[in-house]
């Protein structure tokens, strides 16, 4: 429906060809727009609901306080594995996550994890290098997502979030506790919950508008010739190039597959190859621009950091075991 809406809006509307890059990107600039913001929406009243109902302390002092092994992180790479989404739109699940106070290592599982593994690049992947690349993609996937959150959650960097995202918790916990004290029934909280919602949209609304618009100047922009030409000699510096070089980029995993199998062909390492594809997906400029809302540059930093080393790594082990 939003997808028709924004064909509408841009095609049939404003009169622009959906065979021009401009026609393109502003399609995508509309479509992308309306449903991250109506995902931020969402979540936001779903973890409204859920903290009136189970607080933030609780979950919190059970995730910190349960010795599961490392489990916390796995679910929460396979929880973003199965989620559809691009980094862009993994981002008001992360808000929605960071809110309802689960650590910070969890949601950045899900972070890493949930742009890198989807079904449909999955189901490309499958029938574009069979099953044995595949799964190594996939679990490399997950394994990123687990690893880089445990390394990041014990990296103690909760007091990085923004000033912003710390008051929505404080805000939440204060909340939830006035309503359990006087024991305020489901219907009477839903007004507030949805208030709070809307004030966490209007909050980000010009993140989102920013990181978008960089997304849409880029979307689908991948000088595939440039690059096969530059990637495809098997030097030690070709993977830490690829990364490099595929962070202005901006595509979802589906997107990407095809231009992955181009690079292929003309003689990119698979390794090389899969690594810049992870990077275009998990490194992208918008999903840093939508993120200042909720972390402060330094935070930023090791994120993108520590995801970029663990990719290159991940490249390097590929072109010697492919």
């Amino acid at each position: 429906m939003i997808q028709k809406f924004a064909d509408w809006l841009v095609y049939n509307i404003m009169n622009l060809s959906p065979e021009t890059p401009i026609g393109i990107s502003v399609n995508f600039f509309f479509y992308d727009t309306i449903k991250i913001l109506i995902l931020l929406f969402l979540i936001s009243s779903l973890m409204g609901i859920i903290n009136a109902y189970f607080p933030i302390e609780k979950l919190r002092n059970f995730l910190i306080n349960h010795k599961l092994y490392g489990l916390q992180y796995l679910l929460a790479s396979l929880f973003g594995a199965i989620t559809p989404f691009c980094s862009c739109s993994s981002v008001p699940l992360f808000i929605g996550f960071v809110k309802g106070g689960i650590p910070l290592g969890v949601t950045f599982s899900f972070l890493i994890t949930s742009p890198l593994v989807n079904e449909v690049a999955v189901a490309m992947f499958l029938g574009s290098f069979g099953w044995k690349i595949t799964l190594i993609y996939v679990l490399s996937g997950i394994i990123l997502g687990t690893v880089g959150g445990f390394v990041l959650g014990k990296m103690g960097l909760s007091r990085y979030l923004s000033e912003w995202v710390k008051q929505i918790q404080v805000d939440s916990e204060q909340q939830t506790a006035e309503w359990e004290e006087n024991k305020i029934g489901f219907f009477k909280r839903l007004p507030t919950i949805i208030k709070e919602s809307l004030k966490i949209v209007k909050g980000v609304l010009i993140y989102i508008i920013i990181g978008i618009a960089i997304g849409a100047a880029m979307h689908g922009y991948v000088p595939e010739q440039f690059f096969a030409e530059y990637l495809s000699a098997d030097k030690w510096w070709c993977v830490p190039l690829a990364v490099i070089l595929a962070v202005p980029m901006y595509a979802n995993a589906a997107g990407i597959v095809p231009v992955i199998e181009v690079f292929v062909a003309k003689g990119v390492p698979i390794g090389t190859a899969i690594a810049f594809m992870m990077a275009v997906v998990g490194l992208s400029l918008p999903e840093m621009t939508m993120l200042k809302k909720v972390m402060t540059w330094k935070l930023i930093g090791i994120f993108f950091g520590t995801i970029t080393i663990c990719i290159i790594l991940s490249g390097y082990l590929f072109n010697l075991i492919l």
